[in-house]
């Protein structure tokens, strides 16, 4: 009976670790259907801090004194276009880039992916009471963090920093076929191409340049429509 036992247990657990196994390697491939499948729509202009460095600086100084440290969270959302993946860009007034996503309020401490969604749905839906259909969020696939009140974050935190002012998250969100999006007409959404981003600083700033490292453990499935 003992040895009985044992081999039994030597089984389920060798099927435990093929189970584990294979949903670890369909989490890293990654479903990317033609951009051509999306419907992309606009509502009325988001309102939006237009401010010079200082201004920025004086606003972050007086929310981190009111709530501490602050977090944002932002998506990875690609399409298929020429065989290739692109990323969805927020552009703003033609020369900035951002990824969707924003500030997670002082009550969303712990809740990064439900703010996720709530600041996806005010980019990219009618409005930020309604969400995008479909979205699946998934791993955090990167952080940035600001140690203090400057324009520089680093994809580490210091160790000398015991008190940071700024954490962001990227989140990998998985795209069903068939979505809509609507943007706020003073913004644009734009596939770029992971070759076009990768490295380029200059362009689409130290976090975007990074993404196509961020994604090179992941496969990419191509879906024919």
């Amino acid at each position: 009976m003992g040895e009985e036992a044992r081999v039994l247990d030597m089984e389920e657990t060798s099927e435990e670790n093929t189970t584990r196994g294979n949903h670890l390697v369909h989490d890293l491939i990654v479903d990317l259907y033609p951009l051509s499948t999306y419907y992309f729509g606009s509502r009325d202009d988001l309102p939006v801090k237009d401010e010079i460095i200082s201004d920025r600086v004086v606003r972050l100084k007086s929310n981190y004194a009111a709530h501490g440290l602050r977090t944002c969270v932002e998506a990875v959302l690609l399409v298929e276009l020429f065989k290739h993946p692109h990323v969805l860009l927020l552009q703003y007034k033609n020369s900035i880039f951002k990824l969707p996503g924003g500030r997670l309020r002082s009550g969303e401490s712990g809740l990064d992916i439900e703010g996720l969604k709530r600041k996806l749905a005010s980019k990219l839906s009618i409005n930020e009471n309604v969400h995008v259909p479909g979205l699946e969020v998934g791993e955090s696939i990167g952080m940035w963090w600001r140690p203090n009140f400057e324009t520089l974050m680093y994809p580490f935190l210091p160790p000398n920093v015991k008190h940071p002012k700024e954490c962001t998250k990227l989140f990998l969100v998985r795209l069903q076929e068939n979505q809509q999006f609507v943007v706020p007409k003073n913004f644009k959404l734009l596939a770029v191409p992971l070759c076009q981003i990768h490295e380029n600083e200059k362009t689409y700033g130290p976090i975007i340049s990074q993404i196509p490292k961020l994604l090179s453990k992941f496969s990419f499935n191509m879906m024919e429509i």
